[in-house]
């Protein structure tokens, strides 16, 4: 909670009065919403002034954690007490854990037809509906990466493209949602398998869950069989042996126990990351363009200013599967070198797909290796680093160790700030 909890000062850093723009999750003009607004940067009690005769809402939102007292439902608590306090408690968030309102298949639904107001969703499960996020999911493979600060600079760089995207926000608009932050990149993703073995030989006849279709072509690449279905389905299969492994994010395998019963870890090396990874996105419904518009301001301003946030609570999570496996007796090494040349191979054919359908543009890959190089720097220039190796990460990274709060305000500003309701 302290390292999520976005402190009003915060907003305080600059006061940019942005003009509607296409785009902009709460559309332009009339259809932004009724009444005034505030410039982000505007101090509590201007934002006070705007909200004075405003009516009080609750609004339901549905996070991906399984409880409140998940792993990941620090994140939550901390979008809820933003929204609160910044809204002088005008918004209420009625917080519903755990899928309760609805799975991961129907969430686009809910949120369309009202059962939801809020939710993180996870369109990388419908290729069909979000071809273009699908494709970003894609191209975003191969960063390089690592544990932490590999995970802020992934996060930046998965945002960036998903606002350059304007095909992926018209996948939104047809689906009756508002991209709060169209991409959420989460963690990367590992191979983590009931037995130990990752040169190419181990991976014949095994059973591998995927949660997308760049996975599913590294899998075949592999000589493994994939098998699609949603991560609170994988505890059991693995247990009762229907998949051998899961490519899975470690933030939710810690959470929902899989290193217990799948405790070998396979990582691929600093240079690039294993297969799509963008899997997420923070949506509202059909009620958000309803709202006051300072309501709006609010909502999107909370969505966007967790990133240091999330960014530590992944690497809690990526610290926590090093530690259940190795509590399980199991192990975390890296890819073997012909695996992980299998992998890229794969990935690198997949791009140049993504290239000639055109859905992203023909520069896609110029474009992501242009953010990576420019997040990349930014962590550089503010001494973010991974003082160690992913297999030691239990010894060396530290909660709270590193902030990432001022990546995540320039991210904000250059990124998402131009699509802030107005």
């Amino acid at each position: 909670m302290k390292r999520l909890r976005v402190p009003l000062v915060l907003m305080s850093t600059a006061a940019l009065v942005l003009s509607g723009c296409a785009g902009a999750a709460g559309g332009s003009g009339s259809e932004s919403g009724s009444g005034d607004g505030y410039a982000y940067g505007a101090s509590q009690e201007e934002v006070d002034e705007v909200l004075a005769d405003l009516e009080p809402v609750t609004l339901k939102y549905q996070p991906p954690a399984s409880s409140p007292n998940s792993i990941m439902a620090p994140a939550a608590h901390a979008y809820q007490e933003y929204i609160e306090e910044r809204s002088g408690g005008k918004i209420t968030l009625d917080v519903i854990w755990g899928q309760a309102i609805a799975g991961y298949g129907e969430i686009d639904d809910a949120l369309a037809d009202g059962r939801l107001d809020l939710a993180y969703n996870l369109p990388i499960y419908n290729p069909s509906e979000y071809p273009t996020f699908d494709a970003a999911a894609t191209s975003l493979s191969g960063l390089p990466i690592s544990p932490v600060v590999g995970e802020a600079v992934y996060n930046a760089v998965s945002a960036d493209i998903g606002w350059q995207s304007e095909g992926l926000l018209d996948e939104y608009e047809a689906q009756g949602v508002v991209p709060l932050t169209p991409i959420v990149a989460s963690g990367g993703y590992y191979s983590v398998c009931t037995d130990r073995g990752s040169e190419p030989d181990d991976w014949s006849g095994r059973q591998i869950r995927v949660a997308s279709t760049s996975h599913l072509g590294v899998v075949e690449a592999l000589g493994a069989s994939p098998v699609s279905m949603e991560y609170v389905e994988v505890f059991e299969a693995l247990q009762r042996g229907t998949v051998n492994c899961t490519f899975a994010q470690l933030l939710p395998s810690a959470e929902s126990g899989i290193l217990e019963v799948a405790p070998h870890i396979s990582y691929s090396s600093d240079d690039f990351s294993m297969s799509s990874r963008a899997v997420g996105a923070e949506l509202a419904g059909s009620s958000f363009k309803e709202l006051p518009l300072a309501y709006q301001q609010i909502i999107f301003d909370a969505a966007s200013a967790t990133f240091g946030g999330i960014v530590g609570i992944v690497a809690d999570g990526n610290t926590e599967s090093v530690r259940q496996a190795k509590e399980a007796g199991g192990t975390v090494e890296p890819f073997d070198p012909a695996t992980e040349e299998i992998i890229g191979e794969t990935q690198s054919e997949q791009v140049e797909e993504v290239k000639e359908k055109g859905l992203l543009g023909d520069d896609i890959d110029a474009r992501i290796q242009e953010s990576s190089l420019k997040w990349s720097g930014v962590a550089e220039e503010l001494g973010l680093e991974d003082t160690g190796s992913f297999e030691d990460l239990d010894e060396w990274w530290e909660e709270g160790e590193m902030d990432f709060t001022p990546m995540g305000e320039q991210l904000f500003e250059e990124v998402f700030a131009p699509h802030r309701p107005q």
